[in-house]
């Protein structure tokens, strides 16, 4: 039987309450003892049970191998497909260049990110489980609500941008089924309208999962599906440059005067794409949401903080050294006419076969990979909801529904109504505004400077009383101020590249 839903409190079962053991544990934080050296930390008491760490927990056994596979199954996503193309606007010299500098952002502020953990001390300070926690116990205030405005936002537009790219593997292996059928004959001119669909009524039902602990699954599958469809696309590339003979592309990226399906490039449109691709490549680096999630995993000693540097470390480079070989290659292949995703440039070219599984491979990702970043949401909202309408059946009562072979369903009425109408709703925008690389290139812009520098930098500076305008604080906030300065460019480029699609296209009339 699928345990119930730690987001509500106790359940309603035939008019009769049946008591929550879990709820403190679920919606408070244990008091934890303070330790006064840094063995009690680890052993505060004489007769401590090596079954719990020192916030009364259960014993946390996560490593540095552990801790780099999870940010690397979590880095590694559908932002890869886009770099060939963000490298395309940036060209030989820039686009290799801005990929290491924000993997050296992201590195270090990850690192400041880590430190904070622990409040008080890196070492025997009290435990932050969450992000908004360790924004809570460092910075408090409306800062805390500023981040969960943001952090969820971007869980939402996450959802889109999902949707919209499932679509796209869907169609291309449709299209190029369609193509080789026909012998090359037909254009095989299609919606992607019903393919949105038949995703959201996928997520629909994967959706009334009621907690994040039950889609580990889901997350492992989309791990490996990732990595599959990555390294298909870097095999395709490096055979592609292979049949060339030659490298494509230039210097300074896509050419003024390049004809595109929304017209020739103009200068101020290369200005705008050139801009759109910051976004694009900080997407694919995104992951510092959910570095803290990562972190409590961890056991110690030794510092948490420390296993975490060196995870990151690890994990950045490797991520890059990919990066670098997946958009580069995809440049090479491809030059000016690099598409938007990788993947459907390929989609008509033998061995098409290859083409379909790892499409197929997209769209298993990001099935899973949705209810991976929506779970925390709808944990969120849900728990609100139960904790202003306690006493309504409709939020809190749930029924056993009987599934043959799978045992007791417990069926909430508004777990189904919300996140049907959640999914619905993501569906219905990504319709009306299926650009891939438009939308994520605002999802880049709109969660980078927030959450992975802003939060990080403020957080530290307030955790180790770094006072105003010495070395270590003007540098902090230069480091903020410029990735801010690059959000916002991010941000204006992707908007004006949706104001260019828009110009040729028609509400729910998308046809490729």
């Amino acid at each position: 039987m699928l345990p119930r839903s730690r987001t509500l409190p106790s359940r309603i079962h035939n008019g009769v309450v049946e008591e929550r053991h879990d709820v403190r544990s679920y919606f408070e934080v244990e008091a934890q003892p303070k330790p006064h050296a840094d063995s009690e930390a680890i052993n505060p008491q004489t007769n401590y049970s090596k079954c719990f760490d020192d916030d009364g927990r259960l014993k946390r056994t996560g490593t540095f191998w552990t801790a780099s596979s999870h940010i690397i199954t979590a880095v590694i996503g559908s932002g890869v497909l886009s770099l060939a193309w963000a490298i395309g606007q940036l060209g030989w010299v820039a686009g290799p260049t801005v990929m290491v500098l924000f993997a050296f952002v992201n590195f270090y502020t990850t690192n400041l990110l880590s430190q904070c953990y622990r409040s008080g001390d890196p070492i025997t300070g009290q435990r932050n489980y969450t992000y908004m926690d360790v924004v809570k116990a460092n910075l408090g205030g409306k800062r805390v609500m500023l981040c969960g405005l943001i952090q969820y936002l971007n869980l939402f537009g996450v959802a889109i941008g999902y949707t919209i790219a499932a679509s796209v593997s869907m169609m291309a292996i449709k299209r190029s089924n369609c193509f080789h059928k026909s012998g090359g004959k037909d254009p095989c001119h299609m919606s992607s309208n019903g393919f949105m669909i038949t995703f959201g009524v996928m997520e629909i039902f994967l959706s009334q999962i009621p907690d994040f602990d039950q889609v580990w699954w889901l997350s492992i599958v989309a791990a490996i599906m990732s990595f599959t469809y990555s390294t298909v696309g870097l095999g395709l590339g490096i055979d592609k440059v292979a049949e060339n003979g030659n490298f494509k592309g230039s210097l300074t990226g896509i050419k003024i005067g390049t004809p595109t399906a929304a017209g020739v490039v103009t200068s101020t449109e290369k200005l705008w794409r050139s801009f759109q691709a910051l976004g694009a490549i900080a997407f694919a680096y995104s992951y510092s949401v959910i570095l803290i999630e990562i972190q409590d995993t961890v056991r110690s000693p030794p510092a948490e903080h420390k296993t975490m540097k060196k995870a990151t470390l690890l994990s950045i480079t490797v991520t890059t050294v990919f990066y670098m070989l997946c958009g580069c290659m995809g440049y090479a292949a491809f030059g000016d006419l690099a598409p938007g995703n990788i993947l459907t440039g390929f989609g008509f070219y033998d061995p098409y076969w290859l083409l379909d599984i790892a499409n197929a491979a997209i769209v298993i990702h990001l099935v899973g990979a949705y209810q991976v970043y929506c779970q925390p949401l709808f944990a969120f909202v849900e728990k609100w909801s139960a904790q202003k309408w306690s006493t309504s059946d409709f939020v809190t009562a749930e029924y056993d529904i009987p599934i043959p072979f799978c045992g007791m369903y417990q069926l909430n009425f508004f777990r189904l109504v919300w996140r049907t109408l959640f999914v619905i709703l993501t569906t219905v925008i990504a319709m009306l505004m299926p650009f891939f690389n438009d939308v994520v290139g605002i999802l880049g812009a709109f969660g980078f400077w927030p959450l992975t520098v802003y939060f990080p930098v403020e957080m530290y500076i307030s955790s180790r009383r770094i006072k105003r305008w010495t070395t270590m604080w003007v540098g902090l906030q230069i480091l903020s101020m410029t990735c801010l300065l690059i959000s916002i460019a991010a941000a204006v480029g992707s908007v004006a590249g949706v104001v260019l699609d828009l110009k040729t296209y028609k509400p729910f009339k998308t046809s490729y």
